[in-house]
């Protein structure tokens, strides 16, 4: 069941997004050629804790890590290692942070030094796919709208959409009704309506859109071995737009 959150509730997210926010500022300050995927991983969870909030996806359906930390070819779901960044890399963080009962997730794909320009492009073209998207966003319009959208300004732009991996509700659970696929028809699925919290989060590829998981059973990798951008934002329908949860 999709559930309609009060305005109390939208509150406590947005307290979250901001925990999240701040999350994610801190560790783009961290991100540089010569540190590991474990240390980035390890400074996100005592920097939420020490916040007062919970790395709600440490021991998630079993997840090992504090948050995701998907180098390169990796699309989501990358476990925290001794791997070294290194200039020209990319790695995208993937945080839920759950704080006071509520959860807010977002992600973003960071450049490590400098980067080729294959990946600059997929990174400002996989951003802008989520707010083409979130362009739709209102009550009364039909969720496949935003998941359409996003899969027009993708293709527009020669980017791989993956099929696999979709956003979804979010509110008391990490996971809630309904799902929301980066990819679709105009005009169907589930009607928004205003108090409706969703995670909008495109996960794009430079190359083609499939996709395989690792022996860790976790961390999935484009089958080409191109590079993958994610970006993501909590958002809660609005009677004419959308409101960032995970923002400042």
């Amino acid at each position: 069941m999709i559930s309609i959150k009060t305005p109390e509730e939208i509150a406590k997210m947005k307290k979250a997004g901001h925990l999240n926010y701040l999350t994610r500022e801190y560790l783009k300050t961290k991100i540089a050629p010569g540190i590991t995927t474990k240390e980035i991983d390890d400074l996100a969870g005592e920097f939420i804790t020490s916040h007062g909030g919970v790395a709600s996806s440490k021991g998630f359906e079993g997840y090992p890590g504090n948050i995701c930390v998907s180098v390169n070819e990796e699309v989501v779901h990358g476990i925290g290692s001794d791997r070294v960044l290194k200039n020209g890399d990319i790695v995208s963080i993937d945080i839920v942070v759950g704080l006071d009962g509520y959860q807010a997730d977002a992600a973003e794909t960071v450049a490590v030094g400098d980067i080729n320009k294959e990946k600059t492009y997929l990174l400002k073209h996989t951003e802008a796919a989520l707010y083409a998207g979130l362009k739709e966003v209102k009550n009364g319009v039909k969720l496949g709208c935003v998941s359409a959208r996003i899969e027009d300004y993708a293709k527009k732009h020669r980017l791989g959409v993956v099929h696999e991996l979709v956003g979804h509700g979010i509110g008391r659970e990490m996971h809630e009704e309904p799902d929301v696929p980066n990819f679709g028809k105009y005009n169907t699925g589930v009607v928004l309506k205003t108090g409706m919290t969703i995670a909008v989060e495109p996960m794009l590829t430079a190359g083609k859109r499939y996709v395989r998981v690792l022996s860790d059973d976790w961390t999935i990798v484009t089958q080409d071995k191109k590079p993958s951008a994610h970006f993501e934002h909590t958002i809660v329908v609005t009677d004419d737009g959308y409101e960032i949860l995970t923002g400042e």
